[in-house]
């Protein structure tokens, strides 16, 4: 191997490196059965103080058993049990966070330009190198090798974050009303440790200048998998609600279809569902392991008696109906996901909890906070006696009518 020919780089390429430390020891592997040709390449990396550490592998079976912790794999194309590109392929795919560079002959150099279109960082000629080029050749093609990696992460989080949106325009959608009687304010925060977004989802459908439906929802988890149920259970229930299913057959529906489409067996989910009547200035809620919704009228708070029923996934059975009679045309009902209500309590072991919720709504200072922004100042109270951010999702409706706290 002499001569100082090597595959064409980058413009530019061959100066300092901020990504790969001068004094960085590189692992390389090279697989190789010629022993001449392993032996040149072993004197050309030590007669230039190359800090490499050179392994030898004589046939791609022998390389699967060594290719662990490698930063390289020097891969000559012609082996006994693979090869051209063949050989090149399997060593991608045994290999996939090392660098890989080919060696190639001089009539094989087609070979290399192809190799580098399959996958590989590099490609050199043999016969037309010497150990300062070989040393740079290996470094770049580790340091390709990371960028690239760098880039494919870049783009998977860019992914995951164009796909947490597509998923919170289906999990939060805009309220489909148009009645001016009562006002809806929606609130959503993902927990602290959700990448994504989670299985917390709300809607608002009014299917007649009177009827206003609202539900909360939470399905266990905090994953994209939870996150997309969560998209389809508010989507069917929209779909039932706009086709006038039964109020009783609601939310047995729903939870067809959460088992049906859920992924784990043990997967659950909890609703919140309020049918406002506003001619007859009531409403009908229906609970499925989920928290009350908490009535805000006259200057007090209470939440809603209505029983709890059983988690949707659980054992089927049908939500008892509570019917809510406001007394007068000035009042307010907050729904709300359990990661409000999960904090913790002057660091201890005590949970907010829903009395300690209605003690947050009871305080002066919240007299002055618009209704609007009200559900942003409960979380943000929620985390100061938590001593942080709260740890699941939080989603809310707070519906007003009369303007009223």
């Amino acid at each position: 191997m002499a001569g100082p020919s090597v595959a064409p780089y980058p413009q530019g390429g061959l100066g300092p490196n901020p990504n790969l430390p001068p004094g960085e020891r590189l692992r390389v592997l090279l697989v190789e059965d010629d022993e001449g040709d392993a032996f040149l390449v072993g004197e050309l990396l030590a007669e230039t103080n190359s800090m490499i550490d050179l392994l030898v592998a004589t046939s791609l079976s022998e390389a699967r058993q060594r290719v662990a912790g490698v930063d390289c794999v020097l891969l000559d194309l012609g082996l006994p049990d693979a090869q051209g590109l063949d050989g090149l392929r399997k060593v991608l795919e045994m290999s996939s966070g090392a660098a890989v560079c080919v060696l190639t002959g001089r009539s094989d150099e087609h070979l290399g330009i192809v190799a580098v279109a399959e996958g590989a960082q590099d490609y050199l000629v043999k016969g037309q190198v010497d150990g300062v080029l070989l040393t740079r050749a290996l470094r770049y093609a580790v340091e390709r090798k990371r960028a690239d990696e760098n880039a494919r992460r870049l783009r998977e989080v860019e992914l995951r974050q164009a796909e947490s949106a597509r998923l919170e325009r289906g999990l939060l959608p805009q309220p489909l009303m148009s009645t001016d009687e009562v006002a809806v304010h929606t609130f959503y925060r993902p927990g602290r440790h959700a990448a994504l977004i989670g299985g917390d989802f709300f809607d608002v459908v009014q299917t007649r200048p009177d009827r206003v439906d609202l539900i909360v929802g939470d399905v266990c988890g905090h994953g994209v998998d939870e996150a997309a149920l969560g998209v389809e259970l508010r989507v069917a229930w929209r779909a039932l609600i706009l086709a006038g299913v039964a109020d009783d057959d609601v939310l047995p529906a729903l939870e067809q279809v959460l088992m049906s489409e859920r992924r784990l067996q043990e997967i659950f989910a909890t609703v919140a569902t309020v049918r406002l009547d506003l001619r007859g200035n009531r409403a009908t809620v229906r609970l499925a392991g989920h928290p009350p919704p908490l009535l805000l009228s006259g200057g007090k708070v209470a939440p809603v008696p209505a029983r709890g029923g059983l988690l949707l996934g659980v054992r089927p059975r049908r939500p008892v109906a509570f019917d809510l009679e406001f007394e007068t045309d000035d009042w307010s009902l907050l729904m709300y996901t359990d990661g409000l209500i999960e904090g913790r309590v002057d660091d201890g072991d005590d949970r907010l909890d829903v009395p300690g919720l209605v003690g947050l709504l009871e305080e002066p200072a919240n007299q002055a906070v618009p209704l609007a922004e009200l559900p942003a100042w409960l979380v943000g109270r929620a985390e100061q006696i938590n001593g942080g951010p709260l740890a699941d999702d939080v989603a809310m409706l707070l519906v007003t009518r009369g303007g009223g706290r």
